[in-house]
């Protein structure tokens, strides 16, 4: 068997109110069939209203009803015309004094009661179910809701056996704690019998509004300044008096403390100024000893630097003199590779000059011999 939970019951206390706001120990059932009795005689008498929901409020004899319609005109009639004959009517079903408050619904196509009773009153007309059905969820959507479901059960099309039928669009999170689903149910007085009409609407989800709480911090001078008052208050004049004496005490040593607070500033004055000269000695000694330092460095001769020049100049004649004895031989050399080259050109054209008179004369031996 099915374990389905009430949308509203389920949330009760988390997003969702009681309709009926009320404590009672002793006449606890009475109340119970009251509440009964006035909803089922409000909604006979207003079933064209479109009346939604029927809140009522309970405090000592008196009973607040609110109604929330699409149609508040209808109930309201002219000039409240109808609503002071509801209100006498209702006082004498219950004996009670009653309330009546009226509030107007701005979207009905949000709200799930109002939506199952607009499909009933179309499958009464013989209207398909299933076009009311996706009409209705085409509306719910367009007006701004997250998710429709619709089921209709019963003997559906004048079918001989009953049956359920389903339709949903969107998403309905029914077991989510924080949204915000709106349940109703009605049903439809059709030739075939009745069918039952259930609809669940999803808004949104309904999160904990987070409640800051500021705290004004008072400055402590004037707290301690409000419990010194509420204490001289409390006290008699003796002990003011007494107080008083001991205040002018407290003084007394404060102003002994300053001329010893000024000996104290001139101290460290002094020991600053010490300091100062001390730098200063420091100072003027290092400066005597560079002095003198520089004046023996001035009357010492500069002999190994005149060494060094001299070991330079000779190194550098020396070097001279090698590349004037290698350039000679260089040139030598240079003089006898000329003289090979050219003997050698002068051999080559002496062998051409040889072999040519010997190729005339084979020449003309080949002519005699022809």
């Amino acid at each position: 068997m099915g374990h389905k939970v009430h949308p509203t019951g389920f949330r009760l206390g988390v997003i969702k109110d009681w309709q009926s706001k009320w404590y009672s120990d002793t006449s606890y059932a009475e109340f119970v069939q009251e509440d009964n009795k006035l909803r089922e005689e409000i909604k006979s008498k207003y079933r064209e209203a479109a009346i939604s929901l029927i809140e009522i409020d309970r405090q000592a004899k008196d009973v607040t009803i609110t109604l929330h319609t699409a149609r508040p005109g209808i109930v309201i009639g002219r000039g409240g015309q109808r609503v002071d004959e509801m209100r006498s009517h209702l006082e004498s079903l219950v004996g009670k004094r009653i309330r009546l408050n009226i509030q107007e619904v701005r979207q009905p196509e949000l709200d799930a009661y109002l939506v199952a009773r607009s499909v009933a009153e179309q499958m009464e007309r013989r209207i398909a179910y299933r076009r009311a059905m996706r009409q209705a969820m085409f509306r719910t959507i367009q007006a701004g809701a997250k998710g429709i479901k619709i089921s209709v059960a019963g003997r559906l099309g004048g079918a001989e056996i009953a049956r359920r039928q389903t339709a949903h669009e969107g998403q309905v999170p029914l077991h989510t704690l924080r949204a915000d689903i709106d349940y109703g149910f009605t049903e439809a007085h059709t030739t075939m019998g009745r069918i039952g009409i259930k609809v669940w609407i999803y808004k949104g989800q309904i999160l904990p509004e987070i409640q800051a709480v500021e705290t004004e911090e008072k400055p402590e001078e004037e707290v301690v300044e409000t419990d010194i008052t509420g204490e001289a208050q409390e006290k008699p004049a003796e002990a003011v008096a007494e107080e008083a004496e001991t205040a002018e005490a407290e003084e007394k040593p404060a102003k002994a403390a300053k001329p010893a607070a000024t000996e104290t500033k001139e101290k460290p004055a002094k020991a600053a100024a010490e300091e100062t000269t001390a730098a200063e000695k420091k100072e003027k000694a290092a400066k005597a000893k560079k002095e003198e330092a520089t004046e023996e460095a001035e009357k010492k001769p500069v002999k190994p630097k005149a060494k060094k020049t001299t070991s330079t100049t000779t190194a550098k004649k020396a070097k001279e003199e090698d590349t004037e004895k290698s350039t000679p031989k260089k040139r030598k050399k240079a003089a006898t590779a000329t003289e090979t080259v050219d003997e050698k050109e002068e051999t080559a054209t002496d062998l051409d000059e040889s072999t040519e008179p010997a190729t005339e004369k084979e020449g003309e031996s080949e002519d005699a011999a022809a």
